[in-house]
């Protein structure tokens, strides 16, 4: 039920931009529309870190440790550096041997309603200083952060689907 509330809100909020509700151009602001959907989506159960805020962490050298909450398949494509994979489809059984508890972590995925399960689940198991990536992967990318793959750098970005696909504004979109 709560992900066919989360595809019509999606789909409403796309449905909104797509007649004529102009989005801005890449300005290093999320756009109105983006911002919406992922207001509806969001439980706001783990704070969240906006895309330069992020950056400015990665750059000290304490920087937090990144979990990727999606697919394998989009793993691959491309991720954040340095982010250790975490399959969703296994979250419940995942027991996040050699992780720092102690250390700060972001976790993130193509939107940020998988990554905020993920954080969720860390809380559970005794994480204190968890964040959230606002509007995941998708909104870094579109912001004009880099993504990277086995190769190194990429403009490669899988799209999760097509109901998700149009949020990302920038970067190559890579089915895999």
């Amino acid at each position: 039920m709560l992900l066919k509330h989360v595809a019509f809100t999606c789909f409403s909020l796309f449905a909104l931009s797509a007649c004529g509700q102009a989005e801005p151009g890449n300005s290093g602001v999320t756009s109105p529309t983006y911002d919406r959907m992922l207001k509806a989506v969001y439980r706001n159960t783990v704070p969240t870190i906006k895309p330069v805020e992020l950056v400015l962490e990665m750059s000290k050298p304490s920087s937090p440790q990144l979990l990727d909450a999606r697919s394998p398949a989009e793993f691959k494509v491309s991720h954040l550096r340095g982010a250790r994979f975490v399959n969703y489809d296994s979250l419940a059984a995942e027991k996040f041997v050699g992780l720092d508890r102690s250390q700060p972590v972001v976790v993130y995925c193509s939107v940020g309603y998988r990554s905020e399960r993920l954080g969720e689940r860390l809380y559970t198991l005794g994480f204190k200083n968890v964040r959230n990536l606002y509007g995941g992967l998708f909104e870094w990318v579109n912001q004009n952060y880099p993504v990277y793959n086995a190769q190194g750098r990429t403009h490669n970005v899988h799209p999760y689907s097509a109901l998700w696909s149009p949020w990302l504004k920038n970067g190559q979109k890579v089915y895999e």
